[in-house]
């Protein structure tokens, strides 16, 4: 393995000079940045998940550079994807933490947070992020190459030596996002037919089955495979088939904390009550404990890490000769960011922290960020529990806040910064480890995709207070239209700390469902997130999840299988991109009141909307499957 290492060899060699951080690479990433940005804000304030960008990404900037300017350089491509996937890694923080800022707002206890101060907590996470994760890009990336797939990263790789495919790749994307972007607007816009399906037993009080047929969750039930999707099925049905109807069955009459009136006259308006009231607490106990049950587990992973950052360190700090391809940012100018940074957070009146509170951020970004760098090595993207460390973090931010004296809304706000800048350090960690392994597969300068990683932080910053505010105007968060589940679960643990007010019976039973479920050897996170989110959503993500089961079973050489799974990676990434332009576009009509003005008179029923999503979801299996006419 250490030969390997040794001998590899990028597609561009170190001595070689070609285009790369151009003009044309700045300006077409940082657009990807902004609209990949505000898609995966919407998606994940409605599922509760983001998907990367970095590979839609690529192959719309090989479209646009190859096909329509007639350029071909591999490495300009490169620095799109690094640019543009940075505005998904910005969006996956802000989104999981900063909406308890505006739910506190509604309910009168604080100003709403300001745009500036927004872009403030996902700038200093992001610029955190990338220089904590440059000191780990040689001993990760590097001497670990054979040893950590970087699966993201390295599919991105592949598709991007793949140029000459360009054109028809890129096209795939376009015809998902064009195809996902009218149903919609057709659904949720013009409200033709309707975009959620369901049906509540009356002989099985509490329980209600229903879908939403949504182009986005049919694609992210592809993209995270069968497997990812029935345990969230799972979760779901535990929630709203087992616990919902056995509170209806035992609770009756009861007035059970946190709700304020009875059982029965909480399903007068709809299981979705007990959901709302109960099992939003029991799912926060879930989520939080497979955070730290993943975070237990990856201890051994995170010791080895911080022994092999150091120790590259130590080895790049003797040597001043470098390759093209071995050039990092200048470690002194790192520590000097770090540094101002972790000031500025400390004295800047927008951010209620203490000095303490600007140490947490410092301490627990960068180990973090050596965590979510490694396990998206192992693991993926998808699948780095960047939830789970925020949790954590929130937990110790808001009990030493507490016993230090910052109490009260102060200290609910600053714990909710401090695990807002935590969050997307995080996310941005893991976003460079996959752009900085492409980059070292097709020989890229690493100190350059650095430079363009902060640029695209800037870009997706500058845009995410707009896109939250947005959102929050035409829906408002909590709401069935976006239930931004980890941003109220995370409102619901600190006011909960805070005020000591939290209902720890419903959250130990989701504490005790995850360890059994871990028991069980059952990824807990999925589940965890399932018994969270509504069942409507866990189940149009499971009809993608089947889709791709379909997919795999085909027979055919191991080349055709790879290549029917990839075309649907990518025609899946462009309807998830589509469905979240649409969603914005529809929260602009919403905000400037004509919304109203594009509802049909006439909308069709809940079984044409059934079998609207089973014809898109057969177009996705025939779009797979004409992979192997192209070979």
């Amino acid at each position: 393995m250490d030969n390997n290492k040794k001998e590899f060899k990028p597609y561009i060699p170190a001595d070689k000079v070609v285009p790369e951080f151009t003009v044309t690479a700045l300006l077409i990433g940082i657009l990807l940045a902004i609209v990949f940005g505000a898609a995966n804000a919407y998606l994940g304030l409605l599922v509760g998940m983001t998907v990367s960008a970095s590979i839609p990404a690529a192959v719309i900037s090989m479209g646009i550079i190859r096909v329509i300017l007639r350029k071909d350089s591999i490495l300009e491509n490169n620095m799109v994807q690094t640019i543009g996937s940075a505005g998904e890694s910005v969006a996956a923080g802000a989104i999981f933490t900063l909406p308890a800022l505006f739910l506190w707002a509604e309910e009168g206890k604080i100003a709403f947070p300001s745009i500036l101060s927004i872009a403030l907590i996902a700038l200093f996470g992001g610029i955190l992020g990338v220089c904590f994760m440059v000191p780990l890009r040689q001993a990760l990336i590097v001497e670990e190459h054979g040893t950590l797939p970087f699966p993201e990263g390295t599919a991105c790789a592949e598709v991007l030596l793949a140029g000459e495919e360009g054109g028809s790749k890129a096209g795939t994307v376009f015809a998902g996002l064009g195809i996902a972007a009218v149903y919609k607007f057709l659904a949720d816009g013009m409200q033709l037919f309707p975009s959620e399906i369901g049906h509540a037993f009356k002989n099985y009080s509490g329980a209600q089955i229903g879908m939403q047929v949504l182009p986005a969750l049919g694609g992210v039930g592809y993209i995270c495979g069968p497997k990812i999707s029935s345990y969230m099925f799972a979760g779901g049905t535990l929630s709203w088939f087992v616990l919902m109807p056995m509170i209806a069955l035992f609770g009756g009459d009861a007035t059970i904390f946190p709700a304020s009136v009875t059982v029965n006259e909480l399903l007068v308006d709809g299981p979705s009550a007990l959901w709302s009231n109960y099992i939003k607490y029991i799912g926060a106990g879930a989520v939080a404990t497979g955070g730290i049950i993943s975070l237990i587990k990856s201890l051994p992973l995170i010791v080895r890490t911080f022994k092999q950052a150091i120790g590259s360190m130590k080895k790049n700090a003797g040597s001043s000769n470098q390759l093209r391809t071995e050039q990092d940012l200048p470690f002194p100018l790192l520590i000097g960011v770090i540094i101002v940074i972790a000031v500025l957070i400390w004295i800047l009146p927008i951010f209620p922290v203490n000095l303490i509170g600007a140490l947490i951020i410092v301490v627990f970004g960068f180990f973090f960020a050596t965590v979510s760098s490694r396990m998206v090595g192992l693991i993926g993207s998808s699948n780095n529990p960047v939830s789970g460390m925020t949790i954590a973090t929130l937990l110790f931010a808001t009990v030493i806040l507490k016993v230090t004296g910052t109490t009260g809304l102060t200290g609910m706000v600053g714990a909710i910064s401090i695990g807002g800048i935590i969050c997307i350090v995080a996310a941005i960690a893991g976003d460079a480890s996959q752009d900085l392994k492409t980059g070292f597969i097709v020989g890229a300068t690493p100190s350059k995709q650095q430079v363009g990683e902060i640029i695209g932080v800037v870009a997706s910053s500058a845009a995410i207070g707009f896109v939250l505010y947005l959102l929050n105007e035409a829906w408002g968060y909590g709401t069935e239209k976006i239930p931004a589940a980890q941003a109220t679960m995370m409102k619901m643990l600190v006011e909960g700390i805070m005020n000591e007010e939290l209902p720890w019976a419903m959250i130990l039973i989701g504490v005790f469902i995850a360890i059994v479920v871990e028991i069980l050897k059952m990824p807990v996170m999925p589940f965890a997130v399932g018994m969270y989110l509504p069942f409507s959503l866990s189940a149009g993500i499971m009809a993608g999840g089947v889709v791709r089961i379909f997919v795999e079973k085909k027979k055919g050489t191991e080349a055709e299988k790879k290549a029917r799974t990839d075309r649907g990676l990518l025609f899946t990434s462009g309807m998830i991109a589509g469905e979240g332009i649409i969603g914005i576009l529809l929260a602009v009509f919403a905000v400037v009141k004509i919304d109203s003005k594009i509802i049909l008179p006439f909308h069709l029923p809940q079984v044409c909307s059934l079998v609207l999503y089973i014809a898109l979801l057969v177009l996705l299996y025939v779009v797979c499957m004409k992979a192997d006419k192209e070979k």
